[in-house]
């Protein structure tokens, strides 16, 4: 039997799971600490030698700690994936060079693969893709082709493609001692995804599958929207005109949304600092209501603050997990916040999000033509899986008795892995 990878290309982390001609898996490991996930994140810089510029680049927590030694001179890519299905984005200026999406994720991929330390070469590879793709105009489609072609850049043409939630079902199913039919909900960082599967002896037949592009990052997206942007500016006015038309120039307008929806997605902080962006917040700055917010902006903006700002907001959506209230605090020169945010304000703020992720696992029932009360098993997996009201949305629909969750960060690898396995099997 030849060697099977499967490889789980997240939003946040990715994660590759080694099946052995023998039937051993394990997990790829890395660093000292012999983590099992490696961060999805890029940091580029350059530098000048002789007269020749040089581009550098560096993945996974070495990024982490190559944008913190230096953010102001570096550039973090964070959320790759998310982007995969916008036709709008097809490349990036660094430093000066254009860089496309497929080039960025097969500069990512090699440096995973490196740090892995798995030899791929004759390997079968299995990569996971969502059902639905993130995005108000994701075209999946496209989503695919993407991630098939960064890939190939990286080295590995031809890989094979698993729904991600079928693979963390694999996974569950090694569990089962009788015939089942099962739910999976695969939260990510950017989709959430739900298929229905039955599980018989050795068969899988897939039933219906289908998603959503929103999950952990939607939250995030919340906390940030809701307690720091309008202490920096969201909700604010200004007086059209320019800085010259002073305070009494024009009828007060509110301060452009725009710029708290790319904030608010912290992964597109570092695309605000263009100069035609930060002259427009300066200029709506100057006549604002509470100039000192907007500047605040500026200043996050400016020192690249934006994976500071995510790590404060991704713990206390974690505490809020755990605790029915937490402090979010965050401290950067002349800002300061300090917000004290409820579970109940929290699961407010995401209702609607929740709401679509319910929607979905009802379309997955329709689509499947089967109740509720037939599903034997629910298995929940990913970070967002440990969100109280998305947990209590399922145990409200299927019963506490059904809900398990497990494996939140490899399920899915190594379900891929499995998917491979099988599929060698049938083409045998």
């Amino acid at each position: 039997m030849q060697r099977v990878i499967g490889i789980d290309f997240g939003t946040t982390n990715t994660v590759m799971s080694v099946l052995e001609p023998d039937g051993s898996t394990r997990t790829a490991t890395f660093g000292p600490e012999l983590l099992a996930t490696f961060r999805s994140v890029l940091c580029f810089w350059s530098d000048e030698a002789r007269g020749v510029r040089t581009l550098h680049s560096a993945a996974g927590p070495a990024a982490i700690e190559a944008y913190l030694d230096d953010p102001l001179d570096s550039r973090l890519i964070m959320s790759m994936k998310s982007y995969l299905a916008q036709r709008s984005f097809t490349q990036t200026t660094l430093f000066g060079r254009n860089v496309t999406l497929e080039q960025l994720v097969s500069i990512f991929l090699r440096a995973f693969l490196a740090a892995s330390g798995v030899e791929v070469a004759g390997a079968r590879i299995v990569v996971g893709r969502p059902v639905k793709f993130a995005g108000e105009t994701a075209d999946d489609d496209f989503g695919d082709e993407r991630l098939r072609a960064g890939f190939s850049a990286a080295g590995m043409a031809g890989v094979d493609v698993a729904f991600e939630p079928e693979a963390a079902g694999y996974r569950f199913a090694r569990g089962l001692e009788r015939a089942a039919t099962v739910l999976i909900g695969d939260f990510g960082g950017g989709t959430s995804d739900f298929s229905i599967v039955r599980f018989d002896g050795g068969r899988v037949t897939p039933i219906a599958t289908t998603g959503v592009g929103i999950a952990g990052d939607a939250f995030d997206f919340r906390i940030i929207d809701q307690v720091i942007s309008p202490l920096l500016g969201k909700g604010d006015t200004y007086r059209p005109g320019g800085a010259l038309a002073g305070r009494s120039g024009g009828a007060a307008l509110p301060v452009p949304p725009e710029y708290f929806t790319a904030f608010a997605r912290w992964h597109r902080l570092s695309l605000m600092k263009a100069p035609k962006t930060m002259r427009s917040i300066a200029e709506v700055a100057a006549t604002a209501a509470h100039p000192e917010r907007l500047r605040g902006l500026l200043t996050l903006i400016e020192d690249e603050m934006g994976y500071q700002l995510y790590q404060v907001v991704s713990a206390a959506k974690a505490a809020l997990s755990r605790e029915e209230s937490t402090r979010l605090v965050f401290e950067h020169k002349n800002i300061r916040i300090d917000s004290e945010i409820s579970r109940k304000d929290f699961e407010a703020w995401i209702a609607a999000d929740v709401a679509r992720m319910s929607d979905a696992v009802e379309q997955a029932l329709t689509l499947g033509g089967i109740a509720a009360d037939r599903i034997d098993h629910v298995f929940l997996t990913g970070g967002t899986s440990f969100v109280p009201a998305v947990r209590a949305m399922f145990v409200e629909r299927f019963g506490v008795e059904k809900v398990s969750a497990g494996g939140e960060f490899v399920s899915v690898a190594e379900g891929l892995a499995l998917i491979g396995r099988d599929r060698l099997i049938s083409a045998a």
